[in-house]
């Protein structure tokens, strides 16, 4: 209840995670979550969550994520276009797959993930957040591409949601070693790194 941001229309803007070992679906884990801050952008307020999981008291994953809270700031008046959010380079990822993504994939993620956020969900409740059409979820985004890129074990990924995938559409997955990215017709949706973390950092203290 003391969270300043409505909930309602935050917009996953980063993803930085850290998996430390295998995590058995069958394992028993404490999860805590926090808000580490607030911060001012270009469009709003940006919120870090810190979440960290440990099996046995040792940290086994933690990640940081950040929303957008949008809203009218003094450095972005009414009227005020918003800049290119593409990425100059990521053009040059080679191309592996093309994904149509259907208009109902915001609806079938928020049944599994328990996400429903109306920006997701339907024309008529995305466009209250102003969003001319649904768009996807940022983490079924990132997930899709790290399950066509794969991770190993002890992994820090590193994710950018540049802009909304909308639904319904088709998007291309593009990668090479450990970079990779989700592009449109005339944008980068989102950038990514897949780094494999050395054996000094493989373990954690409690």
């Amino acid at each position: 209840r003391a969270f300043p941001l409505p909930l309602l229309g935050l917009v996953h803007t980063s993803f930085d995670l850290t998996r430390y070992t295998a995590l058995p679906a069958t394992g028993e884990y404490a999860l805590a979550v926090r808000v580490e801050g607030l911060a001012p952008h270009r469009r709003g307020t940006e919120a870090t969550v810190l979440t960290v999981l440990r099996a046995d008291g040792d940290v086994v994953w933690e990640s940081r994520s950040t929303y957008l809270a949008r809203h009218r700031t003094r450095h972005t008046p009414a009227g005020t276009p918003a800049p290119p959010e593409d990425t100059p380079g990521d053009t040059a990822l080679p191309a592996l797959a093309e994904w149509r993504l259907g208009s109902d994939l915001g609806r079938r993620y928020a049944a599994a993930s328990g996400d429903r956020n109306p920006i997701h969900l339907h024309p008529l409740t995305a466009r209250v957040f102003g969003f001319p059409r649904p768009i996807a979820h940022g983490m079924w985004s990132v997930a899709r591409c790290l399950a066509a890129h794969g991770t190993p074990d002890a992994v820090r990924v590193r994710a950018r949601f540049l802009a909304p995938v909308p639904l319904p559409g088709t998007v291309e997955f593009a990668a090479h070693g450990g970079r990779f990215a989700l592009r449109g017709a005339d944008r980068t949706h989102l950038t990514g790194t897949v780094d494999a973390l050395g054996a000094a950092t493989r373990s954690r203290p409690r």
